[in-house]
């Protein structure tokens, strides 16, 4: 027979509320700095698990992991960190928390910033093949479209990070910018990066096999790993 776990005579628990709004915050915090919260597809899994089994909508998890997205190429164990890693260099984990991001605003967990209109959004989704014709920064993302929805990761530009743009219409997917500026490889790689924007690799937008979601510029082409597509 196991010890029986005693609690104080004075504890209290915070409300089924409470603890959601609790956890919301947290994967909000976890998703747009996520070099600052250790493995951020650990630690989303977690949160949307918890949320999941706290809102008894534990089937939405299993329809989503075990169906779609094994559709899309996340194969455990790699996940949807291992399908990015296929596609993008590594520091990429901006990436893997846009992804996550754009499943948490399905849920009505993501607190964006700022929300596209209808129009908006069908405007900038009909310009992204011909914006990503060409190499571009940051600078070229935010002056041509705005400041996104959610910042994936850090505001300086000596890191990478991925901006993304949603609009009122859940069922509409995340426009997403995937922008790098890690060390080029070789002897002479250094800190800070002799860039000073980040570089935009690819455009993501859509549903069906990962890779097709993705729309690359000239830069994101020379830079897209060796390692050849491999979805489940």
């Amino acid at each position: 027979m196991g010890e029986t776990v005693r609690m104080a005579p004075d504890t209290k628990f915070a409300s089924p509320e409470d603890i959601r709004s609790y956890l919301v915050d947290q994967l909000n915090l976890m998703l747009r700095r996520p070099g600052m919260h250790g493995d951020v597809e650990v630690g989303a899994w977690l949160a949307i698990d918890h949320l999941l089994f706290l809102e008894q909508r534990h089937e939405v998890w299993g329809v989503r992991r075990d169906n779609p997205w094994a559709e899309a190429g996340f194969c455990p164990p790699a996940g949807v960190s291992g399908a990015v890693r296929h596609l993008l260099p590594a520091d990429h984990e901006h990436g893997t928390a846009s992804v996550y991001g754009e499943f948490a605003w399905r849920q009505g967990w993501l607190k964006p910033d700022r929300v596209l209109d209808a129009e908006a959004y069908a405007s900038m989704r009909s310009m992204v093949g011909p914006f990503a014709r060409l190499d571009r920064v940051w600078a070229d993302v935010r002056e041509a479209f705005g400041p996104p929805s959610v910042l994936f990761g850090g505001s300086t530009p000596h890191y990478g990070k991925t901006l993304g743009y949603v609009t009122e219409d859940v069922a509409e997917p995340m426009i997403a910018f995937h922008l790098w500026n890690g060390s080029d490889p070789g002897p002479d790689s250094a800190w800070p990066p002799d860039r000073q924007q980040p570089l935009l690799l690819a455009v993501r937008c859509g549903e069906g096999p990962f890779a097709d979601r993705f729309t690359f510029t000239p830069e994101g082409r020379r830079r897209r790993p060796d390692n050849a597509w491999t979805p489940c």
